[in-house]
C-alpha cells in the first residue's frame, strides 16, 4: 500500500473521530458507515442516520476494475484504523460502537472494527471458533 493513501484514510478516519471529540455530549450510534466507491475513488463516512460526516478521493480507487476491489481494501482501511486506535477508542460515542464498510449502494460489505467497552476487535479471525468453544463448554458443564 502506498504511504500516501494510507495517510488519505488515516486523515478521513481523524475527521470522524473529530466529530466525536466533546466528552460532554456522548452520542448514541451503533455504527460509522464506511463507504468506498470504486468507479469515483470516493470515501465518505456517513453516522447511523445517513448524515455524511466526512468525504474524501483516493485516486487509486478512482476507475479500479479489480473485481475484489472491496475485499482488498479492507487490510488498508483496517490498518488506518489501527493507526488512529487511539483516538477512535476515545470518540464521544456511547458503546458499542463499530466501523462497517459499505459498498456505493449501501450494501454492508465487513465490520471493521469493533469498540465494546474493554473490547475492541479488529478481524472477525480474532471470534473464529467461539462458538464451537462455547458449546462444547456447555456441554461438558451439563454432563
Amino acid at each position: 500500500m502506498t504511504t500516501e493513501r494510507l495517510h488519505q484514510l488515516e486523515r478521513t478516519i481523524c475527521k470522524v473521530a473529530d466529530k466525536f471529540t466533546s466528552a460532554s455530549e456522548y452520542t448514541f450510534f451503533t455504527d460509522i458507515h464506511l463507504r468506498a466507491n470504486q468507479e469515483t475513488g470516493e470515501f465518505t463516512a456517513f453516522d447511523d442516520e445517513e448524515n455524511e460526516i466526512t468525504r474524501t478521493i483516493i485516486e487509486n480507487w478512482i476507475n479500479n476494475p479489480d473485481e475484489d476491489f472491496y475485499t482488498n481494501i479492507q487490510g488498508p482501511i483496517r490498518e488506518a484504523i489501527e493507526n488512529k486506535k487511539q483516538i477512535i477508542e476515545n470518540m464521544s460515542i456511547i458503546r458499542p460502537f463499530s466501523f462497517i464498510l459499505e459498498n456505493d449502494e449501501k450494501e454492508h460489505i465487513a465490520e471493521l472494527y469493533i469498540v465494546d467497552d474493554e473490547i475492541a476487535l479488529l478481524d472477525k479471525e480474532l471470534l473464529k471458533g467461539l462458538d464451537d468453544e462455547l458449546s462444547e463448554f456447555l456441554n461438558n458443564l451439563l454432563k
